[in-house]
């Protein structure tokens, strides 16, 4: 992760040059993202590199420790979550804003698996948290000029909302999308 001197925070995964090496990192950051959300965060680091078919060398010569395998996990989360934002924009502005929520849903499940683990008053936690409301913010923003989405409701608001569905335990996916989608409807404007 790369923070620029003197400037407003910024992170970014470094991921090796090699096309061997960066298939070898973004395979353990899939597999740390699978056992954390599984085993929590002190899941065995053993078990991310058996997912990943690597060896566990391998997987410390990319995390040193398991505090930068947590960080680098979360903030490849949030570029994902940048990223997806940015391939919405050509999509009818309420598709595009739900289609990111959906997304976001995916990341908070990986955050929670370890939110306890991240240093919530760190530069990168602050910086990751400006990356993601500058990629969502302006999807809300869309959808309300178009009269798509309650235009008392802001970008903080729906972040709670749809966080606090993600931190719930559900009997099965079908529940968690039916609630999900009830959750959307509370965004629209009403009748």
């Amino acid at each position: 992760m790369t923070e620029a001197p003197g400037q407003a925070h910024h992170v970014s995964v470094r991921r090796p040059q090699r096309a061997d090496a960066r298939r070898n990192f973004d395979a353990l950051l899939g597999a740390a993202r699978e056992v954390f959300a599984e085993e929590g965060t002190s899941a065995s680091l053993e078990e991310v590199a058996r997912r990943a078919g690597v060896g566990i060398g391998t997987l410390y010569r990319n995390f040193p420790t398991r505090q930068d395998l947590f960080e680098t996990v979360y903030v490849d989360e949030v570029e994902a979550l940048a990223r997806r934002a940015e391939e919405l924009t050509g999509l009818e502005p309420w598709a595009a804003l739900v289609a990111w929520l959906r997304q976001f849903v995916s990341y908070a499940t990986t955050k929670r698996a370890i939110y306890e683990a991240l240093n919530r008053d760190s530069a990168m936690f602050a910086a990751c948290r400006e990356i993601m409301y500058s990629a969502g913010r302006p999807l809300l923003q869309r959808a309300q000029a178009d009269g798509q989405a309650r235009p008392d409701v802001s970008f903080e608001d729906v972040l709670r909302l749809i966080s606090g569905i993600s931190g719930s335990a559900y009997s099965d996916d079908e529940q968690r999308e039916r609630v999900l989608t009830m959750a959307l409807d509370g965004i629209r404007p009403r009748a």
